[in-house]
């Protein structure tokens, strides 16, 4: 088992975030983690990656708790730009390198060259999409157990989603899984292999992607719509 949750609960003084959070990913899953604004996400994502450590409950990745162990074998992508400005992508590239053991030179420069990026650029002189396929290669680049990443298409324009999503598909590594938090439901869903959807700090659905459109008949992007229709 690569991540394991547990009735996990945080609150922020009167705000609940996260109400009793339990599921589990296995190897191979691509799993999107589906909601509005406010239903949690951010904060179940942040408890992964060790920037909340105040919560309760149980959260296993590939055994231990989150800490410095987990760090290691999981590859984050935030839904904020940490990227410095007066670097340049190889150089960056390099320090991913020195930081994370598992992190793979030669496939980052491959990522790269496939997401139209110049290993010279320099961070000041990228788009916002440009800074984004670049955060995503970082976190491509490692050979990780689990790949959590926080809205990955917020900056792209839509002809670059579909690079990306193959960016995805292709280059996580075979003993991985995937975690995607996303409002664009159409573009990532013909990725996904399970679907959670999120309100009020619960998980509400917990569904294999094919048969919950089975079931209901719809795209997840329809199903997304109903449940949410005045959430969003």
């Amino acid at each position: 088992m690569i991540l394991h949750l547990n009735d996990v609960h945080k609150s922020y003084s009167k705000k609940r975030a996260l109400n009793g959070v339990s599921f589990a990913m296995d190897k191979g899953e691509v799993v999107g983690l589906l909601g509005p604004n406010g239903s949690g996400k951010t904060t179940l994502m942040k408890i992964l990656n060790t920037l909340i450590m105040e919560y309760s409950g149980e959260v296993l990745i590939c055994g231990s708790k989150p800490g410095v162990e987990t760090k290691a074998v999981t590859s984050y992508m935030p839904d904020k730009d940490y990227l410095r400005e007066g670097m340049k992508i190889r150089a960056i590239c390099d320090m991913h390198a020195d930081f994370f053991a598992d992190f793979d030179k030669a496939k980052a420069v491959e990522l790269l060259k496939l997401t139209k990026l110049e290993e010279n650029s320099k961070v000041s002189a990228l788009s916002k999409g440009m800074r984004e396929r670049l955060m995503l290669v970082l976190t491509m680049a490692r050979k990780a157990s689990l790949y959590v990443l926080d809205e990955p298409f917020a900056a792209v324009d839509p002809a670059a989603r579909e690079l990306i999503l193959a960016t995805i598909l292709k280059n996580y590594h075979e003993d991985g899984a995937v975690l995607i938090s996303t409002h664009l439901i159409a573009d990532v869903e013909p990725i996904l292999t399970r679907a959670l959807f999120m309100k009020d700090g619960a998980i509400y659905i917990d569904a294999n992607a094919d048969d919950l459109r089975e079931e209901r008949g719809m795209s997840l992007d329809k199903i997304f719509r109903e449940e949410y229709r005045y959430d969003v």
